[in-house]
């Protein structure tokens, strides 16, 4: 990484950061001068290690701990990131998940406010509170992490995330046409089928296999190849990119 594309003085937020494609995207913008918040839900050992990382690196950040299932816990994280005292110049809103799969006609109103509250509407009020700061320096980066989910509807019991990813995806275009204008740029990336704790999850084996036979590269990606991508984007590389939606599927699916 060249000194055009280093964050030094810079800080970035990444929430669901703890495992992943979180923790590689955290990693990468600390390993190049970030100091990043580390945001996790329960798995305090994976966001130690994350931060452990970044400071084998050289580099530096903090824990922040929250239940983004919940409004409580967004309000709490944004609260949390205020009294840090930092400003945030880089915001990635990867915390996501399925929280568990369910057809349509057996979810309860509960599950579904979970499910749009985690993937969605915690990534709308995260960015609502830190885009002022940016504003005001003129200057800022905010990459909402989505889904191919968002393009063909998903797999069956995924219709909840793959709506809040959808919206998710339309809140970056929405985003980027309004505050383009003053210096900050929003994009988001598109992960196809990626080898993380989501699949091991959610997927069975034999769906992840078959996933990579009609992937044209031959296999399902690695966190680290979306990371780089959210690192490209806060990039003075991509200083002409805004409001894109990247897909990095491995070719998967090509729009």
């Amino acid at each position: 990484m060249n000194e055009q594309t280093g964050f030094q003085g810079m800080t970035a937020l990444v929430t669901g950061a703890s495992s992943g494609i979180g923790a590689e995207t955290a990693y990468g913008l600390g390993s190049r001068g970030a100091f990043v918040l580390i945001h996790y839900h329960h798995h305090q050992d994976g966001a130690d290690e994350v931060l452990q990382r970044i400071r084998d690196a050289s580099g530096d950040g903090l824990l922040l701990q929250a239940d983004l299932n919940r409004m409580e816990g967004v309000h709490g994280l944004i609260e949390q990131v205020r009294k840090t005292g930092r400003a945030i110049d880089i915001l990635v809103n990867n915390a996501g998940s399925l929280i568990k799969r369910t057809r349509f006609l057996e979810f309860t109103e509960d599950l579904w406010n979970q499910v749009l509250t985690l993937n969605l509407t915690s990534a709308v009020f995260i960015t609502q509170a830190v885009l002022p700061q940016m504003v005001e320096r003129k200057k800022g980066f905010v990459v909402n992490i989505s889904s191919v989910a968002a393009r063909f509807g998903g797999g069956l019991g995924a219709l909840a995330y793959s709506t809040a990813k959808g919206a998710l995806s339309t809140f970056t275009k929405a985003l980027a046409r309004e505050f383009a204008p003053y210096g900050i740029r929003t994009n988001a990336v598109s992960p196809g089928t990626i080898d993380t704790n989501y699949h091991r999850n959610f997927s069975k084996p034999e769906a992840l296999e078959a996933c990579a036979a009609a992937t044209p590269m031959g296999r399902i990606g690695k966190p680290e190849e979306i990371a780089d991508v959210v690192v490209f984007l806060c990039s003075e590389g991509a200083r002409f990119i805004q409001g894109q939606v990247v897909e990095v599927n491995g070719g998967f699916l090509m729009v």
